[in-house]
């Protein structure tokens, strides 16, 4: 998966299994500080609370419990991705306690199953009309996949069988991905409030080519459709002086004034809501990302899982 780093996963499959972030800093021996920062910053990342609760006692939320269901598979299913990271897996979460997640009815294997590809910020976004779909109807279960982004990668999952509708983040339509239009997110730029860009009243296009930045790593699928996106508009960023998928160091060095961070969806959203973070006033609006929703390309009309695309198009 290219959006959280490996520490955090890993961190989020300890919390589940510890039910509390004192016992999780204890059983990892590092402060409670630590797997506070990690937790808000991977929240953050995903755009939704993954824990509810006090702190002696946290508990997944609706969309933590699916989360961890999509994590649990992934590091099942892609075990490669994992071979060159200094950072082990993150093992599937063990069972949280009782109050958090309630006893599967004995049905649970006669259910029918619906596997749903969505970039995590995606999810986010109708976490809540999945869990109305899965109320109204008891003989479905709906499965995560949060490791697709792009749209190469929503077709190879439908062809192959691996999921059954999946959003992703595209330009536009993609050749050979009949897909449907959802909704778009437009880039913004952003950063730490003493920074010379984020005191002028407009930014031009030459300032942003001098200007450093800051980005996610190059695989990460948010980093390249942003990428291709100034790309495609003509607008041209200063290199990058950090790389990385921990939105905690990114955060710092912002408001450290070291560089501007294009973000856009709840990513940017949050950024822009923080102290010591400001959104930079271009002098003419960055493109925007599109959302789009594609079907398996043998989907029957009558199918539960068409009929979860259409729901979710409401």
């Amino acid at each position: 998966m290219a959006t959280p780093s490996l520490r955090q996963l890993d961190i989020f499959a300890q919390m589940v299994a510890a039910g509390s972030m004192a016992r999780c800093a204890r059983d990892l021996g590092v402060p409670v500080e630590d797997i506070a920062r990690d937790i808000a910053s991977l929240e953050m990342r995903l755009g939704y609370r993954l824990f509810e609760g006090p702190l002696d006692r946290q508990r997944l939320t609706p969309a933590g419990r699916k989360t961890a269901e999509a994590m649990t598979l992934l590091s099942q299913d892609q075990e490669e991705n994992w071979a060159s990271g200094d950072v082990a897996p993150p093992p599937p979460p063990a069972p949280a306690p009782a109050e958090a997640a309630p006893p599967q009815p004995s049905r649970q294997a006669d259910r029918q199953s619906i596997v749903l590809a969505a970039p995590a910020p995606v999810f986010g976004h109708f976490q809540e009309a999945l869990a109305a779909f899965e109320e109204a109807n008891e003989d479905i279960a709906i499965t995560l996949d949060l490791s697709i982004h792009l749209g190469e990668e929503a077709r190879a999952a439908l062809e192959q069988g691996r999921v059954d509708i999946a959003y992703f983040y595209a330009l536009g339509e993609q050749p050979g991905l009949p897909s449907r239009y959802g909704w778009s997110e437009q880039i913004n730029l952003y950063a730490g409030a003493d920074h010379p860009l984020a005191r002028r009243d407009i930014v031009t296009p030459d300032d942003l080519l001098i200007s450093p930045t800051l980005a996610m790593e190059p695989q990460n699928g948010l980093r390249r459709i942003i990428d291709e996106a100034l790309a495609r508009d003509g607008i041209r960023m200063g290199a990058p002086v950090l790389e990385t998928d921990n939105m905690f160091d990114i955060m710092t060095i912002l408001r450290e004034g070291a560089g501007c961070f294009a973000a856009f969806g709840p990513l940017a959203r949050d950024l822009g809501r923080m102290q010591g973070i400001r959104r930079l006033s271009l002098e003419r609006p960055l493109p925007s990302i599109e959302v789009r929703q594609a079907l398996h390309p043998r989907a029957d009309p009558d199918s539960p899982a068409h009929a979860l695309a259409e729901f979710l198009f409401l």
